[in-house]
């Protein structure tokens, strides 16, 4: 485990004395429940032990790693969060036992920044204790995920003497992640139709339990459904009535709110791909040095195989680097003025774990592709990664678009003109 002993360039006292506690609750506590039991069946199987776990992580004093000081967190930057989170991911399960795990670590965010202090009081505070789960509910079947400024999902205004003020919510919705099981989704809606497309969209917040909240089943990925928050959930809203008051920030901000979860949203992922690539090679290269092709020959001894070995530390370690750059200068800057860079590395980063991924599939043969190892767990969850997020392709045009535009090639006005 190479990587364990390396110090990253963007090392602080906080990420110096954090990663090794982190490291050593990890490899001792959490990498013993990799059992192909807990792995390829239903996620709540090991979440009653995983939930022991998050009380040791209290006591240990490493609850709320992502909170301001202020919110009973430890204050880490995104940069530090960045470099704890790689650790996290060695494992499927540590960013769950931490309580920093997607989608809720995005819902916090918001919701710390943009809601009501009666919304914070009732969804966030247990939501950031770990005593609730939530989800977030926005990809629909019926329209381009890459394109959210198209959205079936309406939330008309009603207003009555009797009833208050309330948003009756209409609509079909997909991987919702982590909806089997949760308290709350944060749904995004059209509230304002005839507003321009960027401004017609809302955030609300819709208890699970409202009446016309459906969980239609969770959809299986590549074979596996899971349950818990493991799943990724297909839900229909029908008439599911909630007040105003649970809005997230004002109406037609739910594209702007959006984009703003985007940008930590996408270092969180980075890094967590960085510790699953980190893994594989590790595994990769365990396997290299121990599995013997012939008598006293080595898989490792093969020029083929240290070029596998050669290229994935390499495009680890560059990987890495663009990410924390990006996170330090979002923690300097804000997201805003370095899209640029979050759009490179979401593309880079997923394609360069997938590709480690599969090498080391390819290290360990025929046992690589069954539950034997944890590299098939990785394959079928983290082939997403190129899609969700925004698809590579988007990613790859709107940052070849922002850079020509800087030499004067303006490539939007030839598409608007041509439509």
């Amino acid at each position: 485990m190479l990587f364990l002993g390396m110090e990253p360039l963007f090392a602080t006292d906080q990420t110096r004395a954090l990663v090794p506690r982190i490291r050593e609750f990890v490899l001792n506590e959490l990498v013993p429940l990799e059992s192909t039991e807990h792995l390829t069946g239903n996620f709540s199987k090991v979440a009653k032990i995983l939930d022991q776990k998050r009380e040791l992580v209290r006591k240990a004093g490493l609850w709320g790693l992502q909170h301001s000081i202020d919110e009973g967190g430890l204050g880490l930057s995104l940069c530090e969060f960045g470099q704890i989170s790689e650790v996290l991911a060695w494992t499927p399960f540590g960013h769950y036992t931490f309580n920093c795990q997607a989608p809720d670590i995005g819902n916090m965010e918001l919701m710390n920044k943009y809601a009501s202090k009666e919304i914070k009081n009732r969804f966030l505070e247990p939501l950031k204790e770990g005593h609730i789960r939530s989800c977030f509910s926005m990809t629909e079947p019926e329209f381009a995920g890459s394109n959210p400024t198209q959205m079936g999902t309406v939330a008309e205004r009603e207003r009555s003497a009797d009833a208050g003020d309330n948003y009756l919510i209409n609509g079909h919705k997909w991987f919702t992640s982590s909806a089997d099981g949760a308290s709350f989704a944060v749904v995004m809606a059209v509230t304002n139709p005839d507003a321009a497309p960027h401004k017609r969209a809302s955030m609300i917040v819709v208890p699970t339990d409202t009446p016309g909240f459906e969980l239609v089943r969770n959809i299986s990925i590549m074979g596996d459904p899971s349950d818990h928050w493991g799943s990724h959930a297909e839900v229909r809203y029908t008439n599911v009535r909630v007040p105003v008051d649970n809005l997230i920030g004002g109406e037609g901000m739910g594209f702007m709110l959006a984009q703003e979860r985007l940008g930590p949203g996408r270092i969180h992922h980075c890094m967590r791909w960085i510790g699953i690539a980190e893994r594989c090679f590790d595994l990769m290269c365990r396997r290299a040095a121990t599995r013997e092709i012939e008598p006293g020959v080595m898989l490792g001894e093969k020029q083929f195989i240290q070029g596998f070995i050669a290229e994935s530390r390499a495009e680890i370690d560059a990987s890495r680097l663009m990410v924390l750059r990006t996170a330090h200068n979002i923690d300097e800057q804000g997201a805003a003025a370095v899209r640029n860079e979050i759009s490179a590395i979401k593309f880079f980063v997923a394609n360069m774990m997938l590709r480690v991924v599969d090498r080391a599939i390819q290290v360990f043969g025929a046992m690589g592709v069954t539950d034997d190892v944890l590299l098939g767990w990785y394959y079928r969850h983290e082939r997403g990664a190129r899609i969700y997020d925004g698809a590579d392709e988007v990613h790859k045009t709107a940052l070849a678009r922002s850079i020509l535009k800087e030499y004067g090639l303006d490539t939007r006005k030839k598409v608007a003109a041509q439509v």
